[in-house]
């Protein structure tokens, strides 16, 4: 098992941003779990821009709502890049850390949701920013990964 555990929702979420804004780099936050000492599991994935990547005060807006509404206190993926924090300093994980469960379903159920067009209710912090009314929080979305992943995999 890896140190890092990335689950189908994360995964998914990832892989539909950048494909549904292909000529663009995009950047999101990814959510996680992780109990004092154990391995960290990466529960899902907040997709922030497309569009504005350098511009720090959108990027702090968005770290804003996602802190309010999110955070508490208490091999196959290469966009990923994960860092650790040890004592002051942020260091880079090695990437054979990271792992991911049930790696044929979750491809499936990303190739299903691009070939059906439903990676169109992906909604990133950009987009909310440019139509308010649209739902960065992807609740449709995360629902619908939900329906298609079976229930062997215990981190939808």
């Amino acid at each position: 098992m890896g140190e890092v555990e990335l689950s189908c929702l994360a995964y998914v979420k990832m892989y539909l941003h950048a494909c549904l804004f292909p000529r663009c780099s995009v950047n999101g936050l990814l959510l996680s779990s992780s109990p004092a000492g154990g391995a960290v599991c990466v529960t899902d994935c907040v997709p922030l821009l497309h569009s504005h990547l350098p511009l720090a005060p959108i990027t702090q807006l968005a770290l804003t709502q996602i802190d309010s509404g999110k955070m508490s206190p208490d091999y196959r993926v290469p966009p990923i890049v994960m860092y650790e924090r040890k004592d002051t300093r942020w260091t880079l994980k090695d990437k054979h850390t990271i792992m991911l469960r049930q790696w044929e379903e979750t491809r499936e159920i990303a190739s299903q949701l691009l070939v059906s067009g439903d990676h169109s209710l992906l909604v990133d912090f950009d987009s909310h920013l440019d139509d308010i009314t649209r739902d960065w929080t992807n609740q449709k979305l995360n629902a619908k990964i939900a329906e298609l992943a079976s229930p062997a995999n215990s981190n939808v």
